[in-house]
């Protein structure tokens, strides 16, 4: 936003500071200053009356103005503008030794084509004023005296503009009002907000005669007030208004129009001037619109509107879309003779959404979707309706019409002496604290010692909390009052649960794998796609349509960089992700989406965020001795057992899953489940070919899933050092066949189960199918190895094993398996 500093030395008369503190102070109060716009036109620049005008002697382009400086003087200037006014118009000089900086020239006396001129009449370009050339600046006839300085006609012709970068929880710094309060909290001087202007013409016209309002909905308008100045004359704008609004970024359009602006830029209150002889039957309705309403805005767009948008009708349809643009049919025209004026509340979520529905931003939409200051709304209609008078030559329809839902409550937050000490880190005068708050336009009362109340002003939308009643009299104070110390604090342990997924990613990463950092926000499609979780979080206002719902699975997350990097050319793809699933609290649902959009109420029903990893694999693994081949389910295996392994010591077993608890989205066969005990870690295995095609991965792929909350319950793994055994091992080999459907972990369980306390470990070294053994068959071969238990935990007392001993418990290994199979000789 724009900011004049003459206007703000008119606010403020005892503001005594340079535009270069003001800027400073500026940023200091959180209005930050982006950019600064200096005017420099010259104070030696005057208006001039133009006397007579004669052809130049010798060029044709050129003509002999001669002008009347003031004090009976006169000057010829040589002139080839096309707008030089007949004589009695004032035009604008710039005399011989003038420096104009803008164009960088300084004006000398020089003959131009054989004859002296005294000066140069000057653009607005050159003035500095704007960047239109067309030609010289003209002002009406008697618009002042003959040699009066142009910066004392036209204030803005030496002002500075600092352009604001305003946060979206101020909009009462959208107006110079809340700008001027600011800086005179800051600077300890009075503000008082601008008196309403002296009564003017009025009309004995009967105001509900005229027109009559109706808000059907209250909740989205809360406060519509309006008003009528009759006999207006359109026109255009005093020079004073016109270049005021020029400096600060809005074109002049009419005298009618610009004192809306003006108005929006002074109390930061959007309103709208209707023509009232065409608002058809008389009448005004704030409602909503019906499906598929036709209805053009005054830029000429014909839209068609949705039930959700909020307009201003007349008898016949809309006249405005509310609080975001007017419609063309009862815009001000030149021959308007009534004007109707609309000065309202709108609520903020329902002008930002019909504002991003229809593509639609402007000046009045970007102030209502933060949130105006209703209470203002009498005192600026008041003042719209006399500057009409005044510079419209208008006739005030007496009174004013408001229509008002209940009253909007003014919260009141209590403040603590010792909380604002605390959270400041410095003690702070409360007496100086309060006085800051009045200045700021708080209604301060003290409830006790070293407590006060504040009732919060209707242009404060931002302050509800205690915290933001300090963060008001630590900006207003300056923080460079808050001095710099070091944090009595010391560094703590991360918690748990943060340790887990810190380790779980070292490890994951140690192992090839690469981490994905993924949204949070997915769509319903997606999440549809990998069958997660049916109760998800829907987002009030989704950042995109792919955005809309909060996540209860990483694998869209994933499977979307996964898809990435297959259209990037990459084929060996390996990523993990960990984060929060979003998991609705188990209630009663009409519908599955749970939308938490009713603020502190929903604080009780909050999703439970649930930490996990995923990680997925596809492509070629890496091969050196053979030809890369694809990745499998036991990639995954391997994978979800060595990261377990890692983080609690202890081996998971990885067993197939039975069709009522298998994962949607994994295949049937290869789908698994990680369990610890009567724990259940998680699920591996490939992913089903539809789920793969329906997400256009370019191929297979497999997935790991692992709970960490499960993950924690089993503890960190505990560090145990060995001696290195001195004794000898004994090993035996067993080979049986079994039926396919015969599972080689369970095998090898029973032998680990068979061989007893001797069994230091049993490995399976080969697998052979075909041949001799029979289809439906396979051979599996493992390597048992038997060694005293004593040799890692008390080597002194270890012996060596004998044959006949290892003999009698390979032969119960022998027998486990007879019971699996067919041993091989």
């Amino acid at each position: 936003m724009r900011v004049s500093y003459s206007w703000l030395k008119e606010l403020l008369p005892d503001l005594d500071a340079t535009a270069g503190a003001v800027a400073a102070r500026l940023t200091s109060l959180g209005l930050a200053v982006d950019g600064v716009i200096a005017f420099g036109a010259s104070e030696d620049v005057v208006l001039v009356t133009v006397c007579k005008i004669e052809p130049h002697p010798s060029r044709d382009k050129l003509r002999l103005v001669t002008v009347d400086v003031g004090q009976g003087r006169e000057e010829r200037i040589v002139c080839g503008a096309p707008n030089v006014p007949a004589p009695g118009g004032m035009v604008v000089l710039a005399p011989l030794g003038t420096h104009l900086p803008v164009i960088g020239l300084t004006i000398e006396a020089r003959p131009i084509g054989g004859v002296p001129s005294a000066g140069m009449l000057c653009s607005e370009q050159e003035l500095g004023l704007s960047e239109s050339a067309d030609g010289i600046v003209v002002f009406a006839p008697g618009s002042a005296a003959p040699g009066t300085r142009l910066v004392d006609f036209v204030p803005v012709a030496r002002d500075t503009v600092f352009d604001l970068a305003i946060t979206p929880n101020r909009p009462d710094a959208l107006g110079h009002l809340g700008v001027a309060r600011d800086l005179a909290a800051s600077f300890g001087i009075p503000f008082a907000p601008p008196m309403a202007l002296e009564p003017q013409r009025t009309t004995a016209l009967a105001l509900n005669k005229l027109v009559t309002v109706e808000v059907v909905d209250l909740e989205r308008c809360p406060i519509y007030a309006a008003a009528v100045v009759d006999d207006v004359t359109i026109g255009p704008s005093p020079d004073w208004l016109r270049y005021r609004l020029q400096a600060l970024g809005i074109r002049s359009i009419s005298n009618v129009v610009d004192i809306t602006n003006l108005l929006l830029l002074e109390f930061g209150q959007p309103m709208h001037a209707f023509d009232q002889e065409l608002v058809r039957g008389g009448r005004i309705v704030v409602r909503r619109a019906k499906a598929g309403e036709p209805f053009t805005t005054i830029d000429g767009v014909e839209r068609k509107l949705d039930p959700d948008d909020l307009v201003i009708a007349d008898a016949e349809g809309p006249t405005a879309l509310a609080g975001v643009m007017g419609g063309i049919a009862s815009e001000i025209r030149s021959t308007t003779k009534r004007v109707l004026l609309e000065c309202a509340y709108f609520t903020p979520r329902g002008v930002r959404r019909t504002s991003r529905r229809h593509g639609l931003s402007t000046e009045a939409s970007y102030r209502y979707e933060r949130g105006v200051d209703h209470g203002a709304i009498p005192a600026v209609l008041d003042r719209a309706k006399a500057l009409l008078a005044e510079l419209a030559g208008g006739a005030i329809v007496p009174g004013s019409i408001v229509v008002q839902g209940p009253p909007i409550p003014a919260p009141a937050v209590r403040l603590r002496s010792s909380r604002l000490d605390a959270l400041l880190g410095t003690p702070v005068p409360f007496d100086e604290a309060s006085g800051v708050l009045v200045r700021l336009g708080f209604a301060v009362t003290p409830a006790e010692a070293g407590v006060l109340d504040a009732v919060v002003p209707s242009w404060r939308p931002d302050v509800s909390r205690e915290v933001d009643l300090i963060e008001e009299v630590a900006r207003v104070r300056g923080l460079d009052q808050i001095p710099t110390v070091l944090p009595a604090t010391k560094p703590e342990e991360p918690r748990p649960a943060l340790r887990l997924e810190r380790n779980l990613a070292r490890e994951a990463v140690s192992l090839g794998l690469s981490e994905a950092i993924t949204y949070s926000f997915v769509s319903e499609k997606d999440l549809a796609l990998v069958h997660a979780e049916p109760a998800f979080v829907a987002l009030r206002n989704p950042q995109t349509e792919d955005r809309q719902v909060m996540r209860t699975s990483l694998l869209p997350g994933l499977f979307d960089s996964l898809r990435r990097a297959r259209r990037r050319g990459e084929q060996a793809v390996q990523l993990f992700s960990i984060g929060a699933r979003f998991l609705a609290p188990e209630l009663e649902f009409s519908e599955h989406a749970l939308a938490l959009s009713k603020g502190d109420e929903d604080r009780g029903v909050l999703p439970e965020e649930r930490p996990s990893f995923a990680a997925v694999l596809a492509g070629p693994r890496a091969g050196y001795l053979e030809p890369p081949k694809d990745v499998d389910v036991w990639d995954a295996k391997g994978l979800a057992v060595e990261l377990v392994e890692r983080l609690t010591g202890r081996t998971p077993e990885v067993t197939l899953c039975s069709p009522p608890e298998r994962p949607l989205h994994l295949h049937p066969r290869g789908a698994a489940v990680i369990t610890l005990g009567p724990i259940r870690l998680g699920s591996l295995g490939p992913l089903h070919p539809d789920v793969a095609d329906a997400l256009d991965l370019g191929g297979p792929a497999v997935v790991v899933e692992l709970d960490l909350v499960a993950l924690a319950r089993l503890g960190h793994p505990t560090t145990v050092f060995r001696p290195i055994p001195r004794l000898p091992a004994v090993t035996r080999d067993v080979a049986l066949i079994v039926p396919e459907s015969v599972l080689a972990g369970d095998v090898e369980r029973e032998i680990r189960k068979a061989a007893g306390e001797l069994c230091e470990s049993v490995e399976l070294f080969d697998v052979f199918t075909g041949g001799a053994v029979g289809e439906g068959r396979r051979s599996l071969a493992y390597r048992v190895v038997y060694r005293d238990p004593k040799a890692t935990t008390d080597p002194d007392g270890a012996r060596t094993l004998t044959d006949d001993e290892v003999e009698r418990q390979h032969e119960r290994v022998r027998q486990a398996a007879l019971h699996l199979g067919e041993l091989r000789s």
